[in-house]
C-alpha cells in the first residue's frame, strides 16, 4: 500500500508529526534520478520562541515560507554547499518546520539533500507529487519504543532550546550509535 501523505497531515503539531514521519518514505523523481528512502531521523523547529529556529528572528524573506500552512518545503543553503530539506507544519501564521536529517542510506541532512536533488527552486513548493518530492505512507509502523528523542544537533547558540529533545530517531532503522 502506497499513500501520499495529504497536505492536511502537515497542518498539525510539529512534535506529533515528527514522530509519525519516522518510517515513512521520502520519494523524489527530480531530474534523471528517482529515489524512495525510509525517513529515520528528523528535528523539530517549533514556533517563534524556539531560539534554534530561523523564525525566531521574525518573518524575513528567508523564513516567509515557515509562516505558511503546513505542507510546503522549506529549503535553505548551509556552509555554501548543502541544501537542507524541511517540511513546514502547523497552521498559517505559526512558524514551524521539521528538518529531514536522515533517510536509510543517507545519514545527515546534507546527504539527504544531495540524494534527492534538493534545490532552492523547491522552496515553498508543496510536499506533494506535483513538486517532484513527497512523502508516502507504505504501511510500515514504527513502534514507539524504537524511537529515541535527543537534543538537536548544531544549535548550541540557542541556549536552553539546544537541550530540548526535539530530535526523533528511529533506532531500529538507524545504524549509528546515537548520543
Amino acid at each position: 500500500m502506497r499513500r501520499n501523505l495529504p497536505l492536511s497531515f502537515y497542518r498539525r503539531d510539529a512534535v506529533i508529526i515528527a514522530e509519525e514521519l519516522l518510517g515513512k518514505f521520502l520519494v523524489g523523481n527530480r531530474g534523471a534520478e528517482s529515489a524512495a528512502r525510509r525517513i529515520i531521523d528528523v528535528e523539530v523547529y517549533d514556533g517563534p520562541e524556539d531560539l534554534a529556529s530561523h523564525a525566531s528572528r521574525g518573518r524575513t524573506p528567508r523564513t516567509e515560507v515557515m509562516f505558511r500552512k503546513g505542507g510546503v518545503w522549506y529549503v535553505y543553503l548551509v556552509y555554501g554547499m548543502h541544501q537542507l530539506l524541511n517540511v513546514v507544519t502547523g497552521p498559517e501564521g505559526y512558524p514551524a518546520a521539521i528538518l529531514i536529517r536522515g533517510v536509510e542510506g543517507a545519514e545527515g541532512p546534507g546527504r539527504v539533500g544531495k540524494l534527492f536533488g534538493v534545490e532552492k527552486a523547491l522552496y515553498g513548493a508543496p510536499a506533494a507529487r506535483k513538486s517532484g518530492l513527497w512523502v508516502e505512507d507504505r504501511g510500515i509502523a514504527v513502534p514507539k519504543d524504537s524511537v529515541t528523542r535527543l537534543p538537536r544537533v548544531g544549535v548550541a547558540y540557542a541556549g536552553a532550546w539546544a537541550q530540548k529533545p526535539l530530535r526523533f530517531v528511529c533506532c531500529r532503522l538507524h545504524k549509528k550509535m546515537l548520543h
